[in-house]
């Protein structure tokens, strides 16, 4: 391990095999969210030294891929290669190895390197954030789990917000493993949305059926949307206030003479969820310890 300091973590990884003591903050994120379940195919981001592929293989017994630009020493029964995860041929790999439905569940615990400037660090952060995000979008599976460590910043919220455009639950979460001096925190993504349309978008529709509840139906791109206090035959302009997995539900803005042309509207709204920015957003006052199933990142001063 790169980071000479000694402490509790640090010594348990030593004690229980695992390759750094970031291992501790996925099992406390397992503990926590539940994100790997038995069989899944896990892929995990800027895996080097390994410490996270261990975890991941214990808590799946499923198939485990890691990709980093560093090499990987061998982890028994689990995959590793030397890539880029911007590169297309990388992403052509992983999705080889994880068959066409793709990953259950993709995992970047990655950090750039750091030159000791807070913003300029933060912004670097981010921008490797956004790689894995993008990276997750292509090879993980309709209803996948996307978790990535983040540092807090100015521009932290707004990937927060990009993230919870394209999942159906979002949150963020420090582990206790997490050190008390760094900015770390963790965006827990689950049910990646595959659907056509965003919350927050605005439609033109024609109201085609009606449902059980007696909600009109319409649909954008054959996708279903329940839209309240409608009748057949309404055209109407709707506000998406909720995309599930396989149905949306909207919100009449107004009645229609007709439908327009691109029933698209050019500004949709995005609804930006409002998030505290402390590290402490979500601490876990009691973890597991141990062997109940890589942080070696050292922060910048912010002075």
């Amino acid at each position: 391990m790169a980071r000479n300091q000694k402490d509790y973590y640090y010594d348990l990884a030593q004690k229980e095999g695992y390759r750094s003591r970031a291992s501790y903050k996925l099992k406390q994120i397992q503990h926590h969210s539940n994100i790997i379940n038995r069989g899944n195919t896990i892929v995990d981001l800027g895996a080097a030294p390994g410490g996270w592929l261990q975890v991941a293989k214990e808590l799946s017994g499923g198939r485990v891929f890691g990709v980093d630009l560093q090499k990987i020493e061998e982890i028994p029964r689990v995959t590793t290669i030397k890539g880029d995860i911007t590169a297309d041929s990388t992403i052509e790999k992983i999705l080889e190895f994880a068959g066409k439905g793709g990953a259950d569940v993709v995992l970047c615990d990655a950090a750039p390197n750091l030159t000791g400037n807070w913003a300029l660090d933060h912004a670097r952060g981010i921008e490797l954030n956004r790689a894995a995000f993008e990276c997750a979008k292509k090879i993980l599976k309709p209803k996948g789990t996307f978790v990535v460590k983040v540092f807090q910043g100015d521009m932290f919220k707004d990937f927060f917000d990009d993230v919870t455009s394209e999942f159906v639950h979002v949150r963020a979460y420090t582990p206790q493993a997490s050190r008390s001096t760094s900015a770390e925190i963790y965006i827990i993504a689950k049910k990646f949305l595959t659907a056509p349309i965003r919350k927050g978008q605005i439609y033109a529709a024609e109201i085609k059926e009606l449902g059980a509840s007696g909600d009109g139906i319409a649909y954008i791109d054959d996708f279903v949307l329940f839209v309240k206090e409608t009748e057949i035959g309404d055209i109407v302009k709707i506000k998406i206030k909720d995309v599930k997995p396989n149905f949306g539900f909207a919100e009449v803005v107004e009645k229609l003479d007709a439908l327009p042309e691109n029933p698209k509207y050019d500004n949709p709204i995005q609804q930006r969820t409002q998030i505290p920015l402390s590290a402490d957003y979500e601490k876990e006052e009691n973890p597991p310890r141990g062997n109940v199933s890589r942080d070696n990142y050292r922060p910048p001063n912010k002075e």
